[in-house]
Order: C-alpha cells, then structure tokens, then sequence
C-alpha cells in the first residue's frame, strides 16, 4: 500500500508486454549508433568531431553504422559503384512518382523524395534481395559439391518456369543481349578482388536461366548488386537499403530538373486528354 497522502505511480498499458506480469515495464529504448553530451557526439565509438568530419567519407560511415563494416579499398570501390548504379535509370516509376507528387506541392521536396522511393520494390529497383535469397540457395547447396549447386540452380529455374515468372536478377525490356551495368559490375568485383561464391552462383544460375530458356537471357544490374553486395557481407534483408539510399539522391535530381523543366504537365495532360476525348482542351497552368 502506498504511504499516505502520496499517489502510486501507474505503468502505461503501452508500457507492459502481452503476457508479462503487469507490473514489468518494457525495456528502456537503446541505441549503439549515437550518443552525445554538451560538448561531443559519437557515431557508435567515433567521435563525430574528431574522427569523422573531413577524414571518413558518406560511404564509410554508412557503411560502419549500418553494418559494422570497415571498407578496404575493394569494397569501398564496390559500394560506390553500386551506389552510383542504382542512382538513376531515366523516367522510371520512381521518378514519375516523384515528378507527380512535387509538380502537386512544390513547397515539400520531401514528399515528392518520398513518393519515388515508395515505388523502389519487387519489380523496379529493389529487385536484388530476392535474387540475394536464391543466391544464397545454390551457395549452401555447393557445400554439397558441384553436382548439388548444378541441381539447385536447375530446380530454381524450373520452379519460376513452373510460374511462368521470370527469374529476380534476369531479363531487361531495354538492355539486350546484355545488360552493360552487370557485366562492369561483375568485372569490377574481379579487379577488386570480392568475385566470390555469390558472384559464382549468379554466373551458374545464368547458365541455367539460359539453358531452359532456348536463348541468352542478360543479368539485370540488380542481379549483379544481389551478388556483390552479398560477397561483401551485406545480408540479403538489408540489401534494398541500398536502392533507397542510393534513388533517393538521384530523386532529388529529378525534382531540380522538373523545376528548371517541368514534364509533368504534360503526363497529366496525356492522362486527362485519354479519359475525357481528344477534343479536351490542354490542361491550364493554373489548374486547381
């Protein structure tokens, strides 16, 4: 019972886990990534000040925060590239989205940003994890020996056929017979010495793709990424960071583009013009 003339103190329901005692609170939020005092702020052990500003580069530190990882000239040339590969592909669903939302309310960059990345998934973009998944099928089957590596990439094929799906990481509508960012890609993990079993198991499953397809069927450039960025131990689940990280620069080029040239009123005019009739006067410039 508490002391006379003092009110007990309740734990918000919020507070208290499904099927712990009621009087358990949850454990107290916590965090590696940052701490800081009045005089100093430190990204997990680096002092900010006296580390990081001016002598580690975006890419180092992103890479230390979000994976623990100290890139050696290899990777840091690998996560670059991959980087600057997924930065842009022209108007693509991302950029549209992005264009559309902007032209609508030009006062928050952010929303039109916001509106592009939220198009970065399973079919454009941030296509690489599922390839990273089936990847990691025929790495754990070599483990087996060869023949067990050849029967999955053929049971991995066989299965999206069975689908009528494509294979995550093959085919391009525009990029035939090969896709010019994959093979750099792959080339590039060769002379920076991380070509291992991933990039290993991209070029046996092509093999295969092939095979049953009865022609050549490109690597896509996420394709190549599942591969690199997963010889260089980034996991499968966090690897369409990546692609967000990396659109959401080059989203920010579209938007200063669309407001030195703007292009979207002529989308929604095209819109507007094949719902209503040919005879639909061109959208104002000051239309509500």
């Amino acid at each position: 019972m508490s002391a006379p003339g003092r009110s007990q103190a309740r734990i918000p329901k919020h507070a208290v886990r499904e099927g712990s005692p009621m009087n358990a609170a949850a454990p107290v939020p916590r965090t590696e990534l940052c701490r800081y005092s009045e005089t100093s702020v430190h990204y997990r052990d680096a002092d900010l000040v006296k580390d990081l500003l001016g002598r580690r580069s975006f890419v180092d530190v992103f890479m230390a925060q979000a994976f623990g990882i100290e890139l050696d000239a290899g990777r840091r040339r690998i996560v670059d590239a991959v980087l600057v590969t997924l930065m842009e592909h022209g108007m693509t669903p991302s950029a549209i989205a992005a264009r559309m939302v902007y032209s609508s309310s030009p006062e928050n960059l952010q929303a039109g940003v916001a509106a592009g990345l939220l198009a970065v998934a399973s079919r454009f973009v941030g296509t690489m994890e599922p390839a990273a998944e089936l990847l990691e099928r025929i790495v754990v089957a070599q483990e087996r020996g060869a023949d067990a590596a050849q029967a999955e990439a053929q049971a991995i094929v066989t299965e999206h056929r069975g689908r009528r799906e494509p294979v995550p990481g093959f085919g391009h509508h525009l990029h035939r017979p090969d896709d010019p960012r994959a093979l750099a890609l792959l080339d590039l993990a060769r002379e920076a010495g991380h070509h291992g079993p991933r990039c290993e198991a991209l070029e046996l499953l092509a093999r295969h793709v092939d095979a049953v397809a009865g022609r050549h069927v490109t690597i896509n450039a996420t394709g190549a990424v599942a591969a690199l960025l997963g010889d260089i131990g980034i996991p499968a689940r966090l690897m369409r960071g990546f692609a967000v990280l990396s659109r959401a620069a080059g989203l920010v080029a579209h938007i200063a583009e669309e407001q030195r040239d703007p292009s979207m009123r002529f989308v929604w005019d095209l819109v507007d013009r094949s719902m209503a009739g040919p005879q639909t006067a061109p959208i104002s410039k000051h239309a509500a």
